[in-house]
Formats: structure tokens, sequence, C-alpha cells
């Protein structure tokens, strides 16, 4: 058929209007306004925490940031009229006005954990991620060692991995109760740092040792032919030229674990936590070792109670937030540590 000068000559490689094509089409633009929703929601909630918070956190006035609040323990808040205007006054210096004065305190009223700060629950915080992550690693590691290096492959084996896998979706309250059960009444450590340490560690095992033994196996096969070539040991081998170049998949775990150890509450509550504590975890003890065998506060659990279990005003939401945006940049601090180390780390073994 023959075709006049001015009309466009017919392109056989573009694409024809079908249905297949616009079902295809309808399921892209869907997929991506998920994406985009899901963003959105986590954009508008992290938003909310960070403004809210900050008014908390910091202040208009020298030193900008609210020292109180990071460096003293939670309090009652005072509230009252006086000269015209209204006073906000924690319980501490509510008592050192007027009782160690032996002024006549004013009308007012008071709202509980509403005043002071949360440094114990950081402190308590810092020291419930640290020892939990260092024992799952040191556990978590050994047991991928152990499951791509010297396990034989068999059912055995895949029963058990089978079964690591099960134990990542077993929900964090039964972690809890099986902390409680085991370390806090059978062992007899009381609710403890070291009883809250190995319940969140056995918590985020089967993740750390799911992702270490994949960062194990991704290692190419003719890094251990050729250590074993040179006359290295099995374990040598392993300690050169395996673990090294498996750091970097190893760390990824790692950061999965500690966004999951510093934010879970119900563990802590049976096994680690206490709703307030006026003492440090390293004052007021009689030996060394009770520092492993008494409770601390952390920001979960504080985050909770003021959330859940006390009236809501004001007050309280001024604490919620602040906590929630302090807790936020903790947990960002820490993943960010882990991935420059494995951005260092990979540099430094690249293969």
């Amino acid at each position: 058929m023959k075709t006049s000068l001015s009309e466009p000559a017919h392109n056989p490689f573009l694409p024809r209007p079908s249905t297949t094509r616009r079902v295809e089409l309808v399921v892209r633009w869907g997929l991506r306004g998920l994406t985009y929703f899901i963003l959105l929601c986590i954009s508008t909630i992290l938003l909310t925490i960070a403004i809210k918070g900050s008014q908390a956190v910091f202040q208009a006035e020298w030193p900008y940031i609210n020292v109180e609040f990071l460096t003293q323990a939670p309090e009652t808040l005072h509230v009252f009229e006086a000269d015209g205007k209204t006073h906000e006054l924690s319980d501490s210096q509510f008592r050192a006005t007027y009782e160690a004065n032996g002024l006549t305190p004013p009308p007012d009223r008071t709202y509980a954990h509403a005043g002071g700060g949360i440094f114990p629950a950081i402190i308590g915080t810092l020291l419930l991620v640290a020892g939990a992550m260092t024992i799952a690693m040191l556990l978590g590691i050994a047991s991928a060692i152990f499951l791509s290096e010297y396990g034989s492959s068999g059912p055995l084996l895949r029963l058990i991995r089978l079964s690591i896998l099960n134990l990542a979706g077993v929900p964090s309250i039964v972690y809890g109760l099986f902390g409680f059960g085991l370390f806090v009444i059978f062992l007899d450590w009381n609710i403890s740092l070291l009883a809250g340490w190995f319940t969140l560690a056995f918590m985020v095992l089967p993740v750390i040792i799911s992702a270490s033994e994949e960062a194990l196996r991704s290692v190419p096969t003719g890094f251990r032919e050729a250590s074993l070539a040179l006359g290295a040991t099995r374990w040598t081998m392993i300690r050169t030229s395996v673990l090294p170049y498996a750091l970097p998949g190893i760390l990824t775990s790692s950061i999965l674990g500690i966004a999951r150890v510093a934010g879970e509450t119900a563990p802590i509550m049976f096994t680690a936590a206490y709703l307030l504590r006026d003492q440090l975890p390293w004052e007021g003890l009689d030996h060394w070792y009770d520092f492993f065998f008494q409770g601390v506060m952390a920001l979960p659990y504080h985050l909770y109670v003021v959330s859940a279990k006390l009236p809501q005003n004001a007050y309280t939401e001024r604490m919620q937030y602040g906590t929630a945006f302090v807790f936020l940049i903790i947990v960002a601090v820490m993943a960010l540590t882990s991935i420059l180390l494995r951005i260092k780390i990979r540099s430094r073994h690249n293969w």
C-alpha cells in the first residue's frame, strides 16, 4: 500500500496499545502510589516527632539546649500561679524554692513524670543495647561460622536453619516471658541488666545468625581453597580468609539488631526496666558485680508509661515527644556508626 509524502511513516517498533499494556501501566502506577503513600506516612510521623520533640529538647535562650531535660531524672512537675504568671518547677526546684527557705508554697497542680528529664533512661538504654548486642554478636557469629563452615549439609542442618528462621518471627512478648521465667525466676537474677541483656540477645539472635551465615557463604570458595592449599588449618582459613571479607555483611545484621533491641518494650518490662530509679547504675553499689544485678530505666519503657499509663495533658505530651525525639536520635547515631564502620571495612577488603 502506498502512503502519501505528507503522512508520517509508521514505525513498526512502537508498542501497540493492548489490554496487557494497560494492566501493566495500572499496576506500575498503583505500586508507585503505594510506595509514595508509605513514604508520606513515615515522613509525617518523623516530622511530627522532630517538630514537637525539638520543643522539649531545645530552647530559645542560651545554651539553646534544655540541659535539665537531658541530665536529670524524671520528676513531678508543679504548675502554679504567682505574680500574674504561670510557673513550672520540677519537684526538686519547688522544694528548694519554698520548703528549704521556710516559705509557704502557693496552691499548685502536680503532674507525675512531666518534670525533670530522661538522663537515667538514656543511660539504661545505652547499657541495654551495648550489652545485648555484644552477647548477640558473639553467639550469633559463632553459630553462623559453625553452620556455614563446619556443618555437614543434610536434613539436620536444614531443620536447624528452618528453626532459626521461625524463631525470628516469634513475638517479642514471648521472649519477655521466656526471659522472665528463665533468668529472673529460675536463675534468680531478678529484674537486672544481666537478665535484660540475655533476653534481648536471644530475641535478635535468629536475625544475626541468618544474616551472618549469608555473609559467610557469599565469600568465594576460591578464598578458602587457596588458604587451605597453602597449609592453613580450617580455623586459620576462617580467621584470615573468610571473616574479614564477611564483616560488612555481618555488620548489616548488627544494624537490624540495634534497631530492634533499642525499640522493644515488652522484653525489658519483664526482665530489666524500672519505672523510676533515683540512682544511676554505677551509684550505691556494695560490690562491683552488683552492677549487673540491678534494674535500670529505659527510654522505650519510659515512653510507654508516660503515653499509656498516666493521665494525658499538655505537660505529659511534651515529655512524650521529647523522649521519642531523643530515642530516635540515639538509634540513628548507633545505626550510622555501624554503617560507617561497614563502609570503612568494605573499602579495606574490596573483592
